[in-house]
């Protein structure tokens, strides 16, 4: 089975118009028009510049529903990752976590920069810049095993804020 990349992700919120608010106002998702007739509770979402048909699939359990416990007293899920194409984008996507309240953290995983925030469920995710190919070093591969602080500014005067990351390694060369 030769998988290419992660299609779309499907999660349960416990209430639909404010998450869809969150992906829309943060993250940049647009809903898309799929969701089958008659079908009440579901929002499918498409990420800013994708090709797939949906990135995110929203299903409402009710305000009810409890928190996720996994990786604290059950398995499932840790998080989804997303990747950005510049350190900018990175850096913009930073600045709109911190105004949600939304931004958890951040870290320098040596070919990756990345971000972690949490959605109003507390469900956690990713937002990553990948290092692209021809500028990766020993340096930021020994780094992988490793956890640094992630410094932006840095970063983008290192590799410069509109480098396209990722290219020979998730997206073509």
């Amino acid at each position: 089975m030769g998988i290419h990349r992660l299609n779309h992700a499907v999660l349960y919120v416990s209430d639909l118009a404010r998450s869809v608010a969150f992906y829309s106002d943060v993250l940049g998702f647009r809903p898309v028009a799929m969701t089958p007739d008659g079908f009440r509770g579901a929002t499918f979402l498409q990420a800013p510049d994708s090709t797939n048909d949906h990135d995110l699939g929203l299903f409402e359990v009710g305000a009810g529903a409890g928190r996720s416990t996994a990786g604290r007293s059950t398995v499932g899920l840790y998080h989804l990752a997303w990747e950005v194409d510049t350190l900018d984008e990175l850096a913009a996507t930073a600045e709109r976590l911190v105004a949600a309240g939304a931004l958890v953290g951040t870290s320098d995983h040596g070919t990756t920069k990345s971000l972690y925030g949490k959605d109003p469920d507390g469900l956690e995710f990713e937002v990553v810049w990948l290092i692209p190919a021809d500028l990766l070093d020993d340096t930021a591969l020994a780094a992988r095993k490793q956890i640094g602080r992630l410094d932006l500014d840095a970063e983008r005067q290192r590799y410069g804020g509109q480098t396209r990351g990722g290219v020979g390694i998730s997206v073509p060369a």
